[in-house]
């Protein structure tokens, strides 16, 4: 505190004697009002002086107001000096007081915020000292000492007597203020007149105006006549320039006229002369003439690339320019882009280049050379006549894919189309044009984007497509077929024998026609998808099943023809071993229908057909053998049989003559077709001793009989085995047992030959042995029933593995009741 602050000022302080109005208490700045409130307490307390006040100046106030406020002074006072002798002590320590408080409370920087508060609140208080004081110094002019008593006791009135004239005050504002706003009220409506009179002659001002406005319109057309003169002449010498394609000069007069034409409207204040009706054909001339010469890109770039760069020029100028004519802008770039797709799309798909019937293959041809060269022309010839923002070479992209896209849609809502025309769309526009040759170019870099194409055929173009194809293969694939076999039912009844291949078997061009047909559409769908591969691949086996049905109903008519004796087939045998050989090689051959990737289970219901076809085939030469020994083992057996060996002989003759051509049918099949053929022989000899055509009289007839099946089995064991089958295939075993059967001599042994009979071969019957005990004739009833007996009372044995069943294919005749067993099914 060594240093002296700033409020160790002299107080502005004025002890007023006479009367004054009263004042808002306001503090002096640098005295606070602490300091003031010790300084007025000190002066109550000793009763006399004058009172003190901070005054502010302010408004001079009425003498009655004056003299209603002015405070009376105490009788013996006076302004000079103090009555009380430590009245200038009281006010030197007030004074230390109040300095000392305030630098205690403002020394710190951050207390000055708060200086407000303090000012605010200690101006409250010093008012209420005022007040106070006022009221004594009335109090002490009344009554004396009698006042000076009643001082204390009259303090609170005083707080009220405070508020009173602070009330008067206000209202005496508010008379003020009220006289100083109907001042201003009369000096506005002074104003308002003043301006009513200037409106009306501004109305007679108005021509004056006008006059002034067509001067300097006057003043602006002397001005711009003689450039207006040359007006018609500048447009004709720019339609000139835009005939001759120089479109940059063109454009520059153009844009001289509509400078003047602007500089026109402006000073004329928004008048537009007709003399300037010529510049909107002439922009719009100048227009289409960018428009054609960028329509023509392709051509300008490797004709006149000038041209092109001037057209671009002229549009991208163009299409920044703003004017202060009241003008729709014209957007130029946008018309360049629009005429190059245009002109691109007219180039390679206009009306005239569509593919009309039958026209597609090539149409598709020549886009396959035309697209890649105008993608090679758009990147080295046109792109660098176009700013980078055009992007060239993804809009010539684009716009070729879109127009080929357009013309495909339109194309295929036109006629149906044929299955090559369809086949030709589906490999071009799914493997030709996305291809390395086309649209999947390594030379195509990626500006191009071709990966935000779409699809050149959606999904139900592509199944519309392959719908199509389908149903005209198939209509063509039942139509060859049915020529092909026509043809190979044709050659059935020739006078000659079937053709042979360079091994001797039986051939015919049928089952390679049948299945190159197939597969050749198979393999060429291959090409375009695998769905369609699929469609085909099904279809050419629902085809090829259809015609293995059909093959078989053209063979039952053939047989049936023939053994009815209508259309007598001289090598009836021979043509259906040819058959047998044709259904070997489909099933040998049927395998290339089925493509990679396909499940082999989708060949099982052709080659099902197939071998119900081999079986119908071996059952019609079967029936044809059986036909030509039926009447030989009509005699079999007999006395003679029981003599002679020569029955057999004619048997194994005419079925040798019968098997000479199976050397024609492929080794796949003669093993088959010899084994059922020595079976049908077999079946027919038991067939033969079940007829019970013969009864041995004694032994030495049923030894002959047993001797004869002896023989007869051997020969036919070797027929056949001349003839190429094997041993194990054949049926000749049955005939040796029984001969067992015939050659046992005890007849109470029958039994246990039966049981192994039986053992043998389960399917035989009790009607069977019957028909075999009968042809012994030695066997009484009560053996028969013995050996019958012992066949029912032995277990039904499993069939041996590979071997057939015989004696269930042969009819027995119904023996006479009293040979049945009571519970046998001849009872």
């Amino acid at each position: 505190m060594g240093q002296k602050l700033p409020w160790e000022v002299e107080f502005c302080c004025m002890l007023r004697c006479g009367p004054e109005p009263p004042m808002p208490c306001e503090p002096v700045e640098g005295v606070t009002n602490f300091t003031v409130r010790v300084i007025f307490k000190a002066k109550v307390i000793c009763g006399g002086g004058r009172t003190g006040r901070l005054v502010k100046p302010g408004p001079a106030m009425d003498s009655t107001a004056k003299n209603e406020m002015q405070p009376a002074l105490i009788p013996g006072s006076s302004c000079p000096g103090p009555e009380w002798p430590e009245q200038e002590r009281a006010e030197r320590l007030a004074r230390g007081a109040a300095l000392k408080w305030a630098s205690g409370i403002f020394y710190r920087p951050e207390q000055l915020a708060r200086l407000g508060q303090y000012r605010s609140r200690e101006v409250q208080r010093t008012c209420s000292l005022e007040a106070r004081m006022k009221v004594g110094v009335r109090l002490l002019r009344v009554g004396g000492r009698a006042g000076q008593a009643s001082l204390a006791a009259s303090l609170p009135q005083s707080v009220v007597q405070s508020y009173l004239e602070g009330v008067k005050t206000g209202v005496w504002q508010l008379a003020q203020a009220l006289e100083a706003v109907q001042e201003a009220h009369e000096a506005l409506d002074q104003a308002h007149g003043l301006l009513q009179g200037m409106a009306e002659l501004l109305q007679t001002l108005e021509p004056l105006r006008e006059q002034v406005a067509q001067h300097k319109q006057l003043q602006a057309l002397s001005q711009l006549l003689p450039r207006l003169q040359a007006v018609p002449a500048a447009v004709a010498h720019t339609q000139t320039l835009i005939d001759a394609q120089q479109l940059l000069e063109a454009y520059v007069s153009l844009r001289e006229l509509e400078q003047l034409q602007e500089e026109t409207w402006t000073s004329l204040g928004g008048l537009e002369l007709p003399i300037f009706k010529g510049l909107g054909p002439l922009a719009e001339a100048l227009g289409q003439a960018v428009e054609a010469a960028v329509g023509a890109a392709g051509q300008l770039a490797r004709e006149d690339p000038a041209l092109l760069v001037a057209a671009v020029r002229v549009a991208e100028v163009e299409t920044g320019r703003t004017t202060s004519l009241e003008q729709a802008p014209r957007d130029w770039r946008q018309r360049c882009l629009h005429a190059l797709q245009e002109g691109l799309e007219r180039v390679h798909f206009g009306t005239p280049l569509l593919p009309g019937p039958g026209t597609l293959a090539g149409w598709l041809e020549a886009l396959q050379v035309a697209l890649p060269a105008e993608m090679a022309t758009a990147e080295a010839l046109i792109a660098p006549c176009c700013p980078p923002h055009y992007k060239i070479v993804q809009l010539w992209a684009h716009t070729l894919h879109s127009g080929l896209r357009r013309c495909l849609q339109q194309f295929l809502r036109g006629p149906e189309l044929g299955a090559a025309e369809a086949f030709t769309l589906l490999h071009w526009a799914l493997r030709v044009y996305p291809g390395p040759e086309m649209m999947g170019s390594l030379e195509l870099g990626p500006e191009a984007d071709v990966s935000q194409l779409e699809p050149l055929l959606t999904l139900e173009n592509i199944e519309q497509l392959e719908a199509t194809f389908v149903s005209k293969v198939r209509a063509n694939v039942v139509q060859w077929l049915q020529k092909a076999l026509d043809g190979e039912v044709a050659e059935w009844g020739r006078e000659k024998e079937p053709d042979t291949d360079p091994s001797g078997f039986y051939h015919s061009p049928m089952p390679a026609i049948v299945l190159q047909i197939l597969e050749e559409n198979v393999r060429l769908t291959s090409l375009v998808s695998e769905s369609l591969q699929q469609r085909v691949h099904d279809m050419a086996l629902s085809e090829l099943g259809a015609f293995l049905r059909s093959f078989s109903d053209a063979l039952i008519r053939f047989s049936r023809d023939h053994l009815r004796g209508e259309a007598v087939a001289p090598y009836y045998v021979p043509y259906l071993l040819a058959a047998l050989n044709h259904q070997s090689a489909l099933s040998s051959s049927v395998s290339v229908l089925q493509p990679d990737g396909v499940a082999s289970g989708a060949l099982a219901p052709v080659e099902a057909a197939l071998e119900d076809l081999q079986r119908r085939i071996c059952r019609l030469v079967l029936e044809a053998l059986l036909a030509e020994l039926q009447p030989l083992f009509a005699a079999l057996p007999s006395r003679q049989w029981l003599l002679s060996p020569e029955l057999l002989d004619n048997v194994c003759k005419r079925t040798a003559h019968f098997c000479r051509d199976f050397g024609r049918v492929r080794n796949s099949t003669v093993q088959l077709l010899l084994a059922e053929a020595e079976r049908t022989v077999v079946l027919q000899y038991l067939c033969a001793l079940m007829q019970g055509r013969l009864v041995c009289r004694d032994a030495e007839e049923r030894n002959q009989a047993a001797e004869r099946l002896l023989h007869d089995a051997a020969q036919l064991r070797d027929l056949f085995l001349d003839l190429g089958l094997e041993e194990s295939f054949q049926c000749t075993p049955v005939l040796l047992a029984l001969r067992k059967l015939l050659n046992l001599r005890d007849p109470t042994m029958l039994g246990l030959e039966v049981a192994g009979l039986r053992q043998q071969f389960p399917d035989v019957s009790e009607d069977h042995i019957s028909a075999l005990l009968d042809l012994r004739g030695d066997v009484s009833r009560e053996q028969r029933l013995a050996a019958l007996s012992s066949l029912q009372a032995a277990p039904q044995p499993s069939p041996p593995a590979g071997r057939r069943a015989l004696f269930s294919l042969v009819p027995a005749p119904t023996p006479a009741p009293s040979s049945c067993l009571p519970s046998g099914p001849c009872a």
